[in-house]
């Protein structure tokens, strides 16, 4: 298709309630190049504008507007967080940010390109939340970033303009299913399990995986019953029916491939839905909404970390094609032991189920 069919067909499918990334993908595009395909003069609804390829520089200028809302996601989870972009930061191509509210950590490697989006909504006369957002260069979205309603409006053109670049990055590269990894010497289990025990900080933990060629879900196989626990699936809305019910403050970890975004506080309002046959968990809090598709977790596991704080304790969830969809902490800053609230909630989640009387 040229850029003009994508246009229209993607305004079509946008018409029929479908969002950004749906509509791309139904007329066979990845989101990054339906955006992409909305750059330049044209009367489609959606305007799009390329940006230059200071990331860390368009992130730290944010910190002027005061609230805006980050959004992460992957296939199966949606992250949404409203605060201020402070404290942004990098070294080489990882960044932090490190705000009250908005907490990140960033992959630049993964961010191929960026744009300004507007849209002309159907539903509402005028235009959705301008955003800005950034794709990997198989065109998966990374992060997005939308205006709240206090955000001033002509200082965001001003921000745009001052970062738009003039031949931005609009090729894609069709992402390929993954090939059959090599056969890998089977892991010194002994050797492994003693090497986590010995962790002094949770960020080891990916030096762990990595020097013993192993994957995350087969990590936790290998060490099973002793620092992991399987529990089932319906332990992530259990855990947030509790963190709520008893105010107990949470950590909820959700990456894309470029991002990870993180709260850090209590959830209040848990709405599990079900809508034309998926089931999402739902929170719906002031700041903070996350939307979670329980129908597609295919796997819970409580994972506990030796460190110098004392044992560190997660709960994480992958989906049917082994992805990890997100992790949930009890909150906690360096140096802190874990929360005793969190301990007893993770504790339930491993209660063996009695199987109701017939």
């Amino acid at each position: 298709m040229n850029t003009h069919d994508i246009r229209t067909a993607f305004q079509a499918a946008r018409a029929s309630g479908l969002r950004a990334k749906e509509a791309a993908e139904a007329i066979g595009l990845s989101e990054g190049a339906a955006i992409a395909a909305h750059t330049g003069t044209h009367d489609a609804p959606l305007h799009a504008t390329g940006l230059r390829s200071d990331w860390l520089g368009l992130l730290q200028a944010l910190e002027v507007f005061g609230p805006l809302m980050a959004l992460t996601r992957n296939e199966t989870v949606v992250h949404e967080k409203t605060g201020v972009y402070q404290k942004v930061s990098a070294s080489g191509p990882v960044g932090l940010a490190l705000g009250e509210d908005i907490d990140l950590r960033l992959f630049f490697a993964q961010w191929h390109a960026g744009f300004a989006v507007a849209e002309a909504l159907k539903s509402r006369p005028g235009m959705g939340p301008p955003s800005l957002q950034f794709f990997d260069r198989h065109g998966v979205a990374v992060h997005k970033i939308y205006v709240r309603e206090q955000t001033d409006l002509n200082a965001w053109q001003a921000l745009i303009e001052q970062h738009t670049d003039t031949q931005p990055a609009l090729e894609f590269v069709t992402r390929t299913e993954p090939t059959v990894p090599a056969p890998q010497p089977a892991p010194d289990v002994a050797a492994f399990s003693a090497a986590w025990g010995a962790m002094a900080d949770t960020h080891q933990f990916f030096g762990l995986l990595k020097q013993f060629g192993l994957e995350r879900q087969h990590s936790f196989r290998l060490v099973e019953g002793r620092f992991t626990h399987r529990v089932e699936k319906a332990a992530l809305r259990e855990l947030l029916m509790e963190a709520a019910f008893d105010g107990t403050p949470i950590m909820v970890f959700v990456g894309s491939p470029g991002c990870i975004q993180i709260h850090t506080g209590p959830v209040q309002r848990i709405e599990p839905m079900e809508n034309h046959g998926k089931t999402w968990l739902n929170v719906l809090d002031p700041g903070f909404n996350l939307h979670l598709r329980e129908d597609l977790i295919e796997q819970v596991w409580v994972v506990e970390k030796p460190t110098a704080d004392g044992v560190v304790t997660s709960v994480e969830a992958f989906d049917d094609r082994g992805e990890l969809m997100a992790m949930f902490f009890g909150a906690r800053k360096p140096g802190q032991n874990e929360l005793p609230a969190w301990r007893q909630i993770v504790a339930h989640l491993q209660q063996p189920r009695v199987a109701a009387a017939a």
